[in-house]
């Protein structure tokens, strides 16, 4: 699970790196060349919306395995795509299609006793923590050596390869959910009426997620600057040093098993903040990056994790909803985090995007405040 999850995430992070590379390629800005990584974040919220909610009502397995035969067509379409319009639609699908991740780890909560639900969501993020952040190094890599199409061409084979494993190795699991679909997303609503803790969660993993698209979007446009003239690979190393933070994160779940979750996370907002004021100085200096990554990293992973870890808790019978409506908030997020990144990039540059990530940050605190007699209550009702 881990593994897989790892994988199929890397598919949406591959291009970031790139897209100064495919600005070239179809002669478009850097700013247009950003509206690919939205498209792939905002297909990613569309297909946790309409795909997703589907593990609580068909096996899981034959969903995995018919989703990842459309991955593999949409990587397709990238690799060899035409046209810049053509190459906007397969990124729009690839996001779409690589939903696999959030059908795992509502299973491996499934899976877990309530009481180690911290460590196992951890355990298996940090597959998908690894994999959102190696990404990038090895499309940075593949992008300078063999061209960018290259690197859709080796993730469509590396999904193949999946398929294969995951055909004979992967358990079925039986669905609980008895009603039809237009039932099944009504129910969405539904939980978002009746779960404040729900709301929570996906409002602050939104805005933190917002952060970590608006950075990672724009570092490679800030490395072709003239103080640094470095390129796709170098902006892909980046991802090396926020696997440290990553991993880190991935603890972060063992931490909130034993203390208190809302505190765990009031420090990893906190770290966000940081990260920002650090990146606003730093424009010139690749040290304070390398310090802004590490903390980054670190601070929205274990928000996210807090955040799974408490929605996981709510309702045994709803996980996939549940992971359903606070994915696509947050990925919603990150496509707006990217958007506006790239837009404030031709504008104000670097401190535009450090500006937007302290403003967003600090709305996340904010949010997570307002929530705290909710969380105290629910605390002393279990």
């Amino acid at each position: 699970m881990t593994v897989t999850t790892g994988l199929v995430v890397a598919n949406l992070y591959y291009g970031q790196p790139l897209l100064s590379d495919i600005a070239r390629t179809y002669h478009v800005s850097s700013g247009e060349a950003g509206s690919s990584a939205m498209l792939t974040q905002m297909g990613y919220a569309f297909g946790m919306l309409l795909i997703v909610p589907l593990g609580d009502m068909l096996k899981r397995k034959k969903l995995i395995m018919i989703d990842f035969s459309l991955i593999i067509i949409s990587l397709l379409l990238a690799a060899f795509a035409p046209s810049f319009t053509v190459m906007l639609i397969a990124s729009f699908l690839i996001g779409f299609t690589s939903v696999i991740p959030q059908l795992i780890i509502p299973m491996a909560a499934h899976l877990s006793k309530p009481n180690e639900r911290g460590k196992t969501v951890g355990f298996v993020m940090s597959g998908l923590l690894i994999g959102i952040l190696l990404s990038r190094t090895i499309s940075g890599y593949i992008g300078q050596l063999f061209g960018w199409h290259v690197m859709y061409m080796i993730a469509a084979g590396l999904m193949l390869l999946l398929w294969v494993i995951i055909y004979f190795l992967f358990p079925e699991i039986e669905p609980q959910y008895k009603g039809n679909y237009p039932e099944l997303m009504r129910s969405l609503i539904t939980l978002i009426q009746t779960e404040p803790l729900l709301r929570l969660a996906a409002l602050r993993g939104a805005l933190c997620y917002a952060c970590f698209g608006a950075f990672w979007t724009t570092l490679v446009f800030l490395l072709r600057q003239p103080q640094f003239n470095l390129g796709s690979e170098a902006a892909g190393l980046f991802g090396l040093v926020g696997a440290f933070g990553a991993l880190g994160a991935a603890l972060m779940g063992r931490v909130s098993d034993k203390t208190n979750p809302y505190t765990v996370t009031t420090l990893s907002i906190l770290l966000i903040i940081v990260s920002f004021i650090v990146f606003f100085f730093s424009d010139s200096s690749l040290t304070g990056l390398i310090i802004g990554v590490i903390l980054l990293d670190l601070g929205v992973q274990a928000t996210h994790i807090s955040n799974q870890t408490t929605i996981f808790s709510l309702s045994a019978e709803a996980r996939n909803r549940l992971n359903t409506v606070y994915m696509v908030t947050y990925f919603l997020g990150g496509a707006g985090g990217t958007f506006l990144a790239s837009r404030v990039w031709n504008t104000w540059h670097w401190h535009g995007v450090a500006g937007i990530g302290i403003v967003l940050s600090v709305a996340a605190l904010f949010v997570h405040f307002s929530y705290r007699k909710t969380v105290r209550l629910n605390l002393k009702l279990n």
